[in-house]
């Protein structure tokens, strides 16, 4: 019990992989699938990495998919006006980055549920996105360089899966590595306590939605690019699958703590689970069944692993 208690997601993870690859070993079973299954995971853990630095607060935010979409719609729009690709992934990526500002800004501020905060606004980013493109899909004057971004192989590596090794190195150090990363977790144990010894704990809260929803736009500027398109509702899958993928993760590495580690445990559990079961020809109707069912079964052999400890 102590092992699935210490083990349990990790081992759920690892049974999957064994149960797909002896259902479809020519298929599922290879070293060329499993590289493909780190590109597929790679813009959600992007954006379930923004999503586990608002976690570790113990927040909320539901406007990642909103800025998804937003990211992908500004580029698009941006490249029609005649700019180059380093000012609209500059703008984008500021834009994106105001937005979880203004997030944060309410949460901390004035302390409204992030819940509340982020849906309501990720409403009006939505309506937004719609405006922009006027409801359609936009794909003209996407530049070569830009889908280059999002598509292709480096050293036999596709490229999204460079994209995310890079953010989770990054994130993965800023979290456990520095003082502000203390601090977060600090905020998300008590957060009066640390105000009361003097934390600035309104603008780490401010930062940290910053940086969820600029993780956002990037994910959504790396869909464009993969897509060479972009929809008003291009991110509109990201949201419940970005938070499974955290609140898997909590169960991986820390008793309850999100993390970067649990958190790619968590999104590559969902890969593997997508990929397996559309190879094995599932209809999406029941992958989603399964993937859900599967995701309470990873949870409940931690749950009943800590029981026994």
């Amino acid at each position: 019990m102590i092992l699935l208690r210490r083990y349990g997601t990790l081992l759920a993870l690892a049974l999957i992989i064994v149960i797909f690859a002896i259902a479809s070993p020519h298929a599922f079973g290879t070293v060329a699938n499993l590289v493909n299954i780190t590109q597929q995971m790679a813009l959600l853990a992007i954006v379930a990495i923004g999503a586990t630095l608002v976690m570790v607060l113990g927040e909320f935010d539901l406007s990642v998919s909103s800025v998804v979409s937003w990211a992908g719609i500004a580029s698009v729009a941006l490249f029609g006006t005649g700019l180059g690709l380093p000012a609209v992934i500059a703008l984008v990526l500021v834009s994106s980055l105001l937005m979880g500002s203004i997030s944060g800004f309410l949460v901390a501020r004035f302390s409204v549920p992030s819940f509340i905060a982020t849906l309501a606004f990720g409403t009006v980013i939505g309506g937004f996105t719609f405006w922009v493109s006027n409801g359609a899909t936009l794909f003209s004057g996407i530049p070569p360089a830009f889908r280059d971004l999002g598509r292709g192989m480096i050293l036999g590596i596709p490229v999204p899966t460079l994209w995310l090794a890079g953010v989770a190195v990054i994130f993965w150090l800023l979290l456990d590595q520095t003082e502000f990363g203390r601090r977060l977790y600090a905020i998300g144990g008590n957060r009066e306590a640390a105000r009361l010894v003097g934390l600035p704990v309104r603008r780490d809260m401010v930062v940290a939605f910053a940086l969820c929803a600029g993780l956002s736009g990037l994910a959504g500027l790396l869909l464009t690019a993969r897509l060479g398109s972009a929809h008003p509702t291009g991110g509109g899958g990201y949201l419940l699958q970005a938070y499974a993928a955290v609140f898997l993760g909590m169960t991986a590495f820390r008793e309850g703590e999100p993390s970067i580690p649990g958190t790619l445990v968590g999104a590559a559990i969902i890969a593997v689970i997508s990929n397996g079961l559309t190879i094995l020809g599932v209809p999406s109707f029941l992958q989603d069944v399964m993937t859900g069912a599967i995701i309470l079964a990873a949870v409940l052999i931690r749950h009943f692993g800590r029981d026994g400890d």
